[in-house]
C-alpha cells in the first residue's frame, strides 16, 4: 500500500530550488546532504503529518555520471518547479511487480545514516511525463520526516494534472484525500497552510 512520502522541487542549481520553496511558503530550508550516486544535493523542510518537502538540483561538484539522473534531472530546463512526488512502500519489489507502468528499478541509496531503497527508471523519466510519483522504501526505523524540525507547515492538497488524468490515478492507486488527479497540462501543484496563511506551490 502506497503513502504519499514527500514532495521535490527542481531548478538547475539547489539556490534557485531553495528560493522557489522559501518565496512561495514564507520559510525558510533547513540543511540537507549529497546523493553520490546520482551527483544531486539538497535541503529540506518538515512538514506537518509525516511528511516532508526537498529541494534538489544537479550538484556542480559531482563528476560525471555514465548513467541519468533520477527525477529527470538531466533535461531539466526552465524556472524552478515542483516537480517530483514520492510515494513510500514498506514492499517496494511487491509494488513494482503490482503495477501495469514500467516504474524502475530499485536502487540501492544512503546518504549519512539514512539509507533506503527507490525505484529508477533507466532513463531517468518516471511514467506519465513524470506524474507518476517516485517509489521508495525507507531501511530505518526513523524516516527524514520524523527527524525534521517542525515548520508549522502542512499539505492540504496536491493536484497531480495530466492528460491522461483517469488513467494515471488507476495506475498509481493511491488512497489520500490529499491527493487529486485532474485534467489538464502536465503539473504538480500543491496547496499548504503556513504560520503566513495558504500558499500554493507548483
Amino acid at each position: 500500500m502506497l503513502r504519499l512520502d514527500h514532495l521535490a522541487v527542481a531548478a538547475e542549481t539547489l539556490a534557485e530550488a531553495v528560493a522557489h520553496v522559501e518565496e512561495a511558503l514564507g520559510i525558510k530550508m533547513g540543511p540537507g546532504g549529497e546523493h553520490a550516486h546520482f551527483g544531486t544535493h539538497n535541503q529540506l523542510i518538515g512538514l506537518a503529518d509525516g511528511l516532508y518537502l526537498e529541494a534538489i538540483a544537479a550538484n556542480p561538484a559531482a563528476e560525471a555520471l555514465p548513467y541519468p539522473r533520477w527525477f529527470d534531472l538531466d533535461r531539466l530546463q526552465g524556472g524552478p518547479r515542483l516537480g517530483n512526488w514520492i510515494c513510500r512502500s514498506d514492499d517496494l519489489d511487491g509494488e513494482l511487480a503490482r503495477l501495469d507502468v514500467e516504474a524502475g528499478k530499485p536502487i540501492a541509496l544512503s546518504r549519512g545514516d539514512l539509507k533506503w531503497r527507490m525505484a529508477v527508471p533507466d532513463s531517468g523519466v518516471l511514467p506519465f511525463d513524470n506524474r507518476f510519483p517516485a517509489l521508495i522504501q525507507w531501511d530505518v526505523a526513523v524516516t527524514p520526516a520524523e527527524l525534521l524540525p517542525a515548520s508549522g507547515v502542512s499539505l492540504t492538497r496536491l493536484e497531480v494534472a495530466h492528460p491522461e488524468a483517469t488513467a494515471l490515478a488507476a495506475a498509481v492507486g493511491l488512497q489520500d484525500a490529499r491527493v487529486v488527479f485532474v485534467d489538464g497540462p502536465s503539473e504538480l501543484r500543491a496547496t499548504f497552510e503556513t504560520p503566513h496563511g495558504t500558499r500554493v506551490l507548483r
